[in-house]
């Protein structure tokens, strides 16, 4: 049974909880074409951003790397959080080490390890929305501009 939408500041608080607590986002990247694509990747939220990793020459890796732009999505759908970021590419060894150990033992993922080669790819949230019911669309906005709604 629905109790009515959440406030905003718990919306806030739960999306940062997921974003703390969860391991694996649905990423949707789009190739120079316009093809679609969606695929789940690992990521480590610090609190700013979210590091992610995958195979350079995978079409995730390449779209990214070309748009510079994804949208992501958390959790289930009766409870989701879609965030769209402005990525930024960075080569296997650009992370500073922490973040790279910090990915790995929060993942359970290490591609430093892997054969094949690996980029890593940190996105920065632009706009994020959360809900739960149709009750929670009208305030699902977030965040806008990069920056948190009051």
């Amino acid at each position: 049974m629905n109790a009515g939408p959440r406030s905003r500041a718990v919306r806030r608080r739960d999306t940062e909880h997921r974003l703390t607590h969860d391991v694996d986002a649905w990423v949707a990247s789009t190739s120079a074409d316009g093809t679609p694509y969606l695929v789940p990747l690992s990521f480590d939220w610090d609190g700013e951003t979210l590091l992610m990793a995958t195979p350079a020459t995978s079409p995730t890796g390449r779209n990214l790397a070309a748009c510079r732009t994804t949208r992501l999505a958390l959790g289930p759908t009766r409870d989701v959080t879609v965030i769209d970021g402005d990525v930024e590419v960075l080569d296997l060894d650009a992370p500073p080490r922490q973040e790279a150990e910090r990915f790995a033992a929060r993942t359970g993922f290490d591609p430093r390890a892997q054969t094949t080669p690996y980029r890593w790819f940190r996105v920065t949230p632009r706009r994020i929305q959360t809900w739960r019911e149709a009750d929670e669309l009208p305030g699902r906005d977030l965040m806008r501009d990069g920056r948190w709604l009051g």
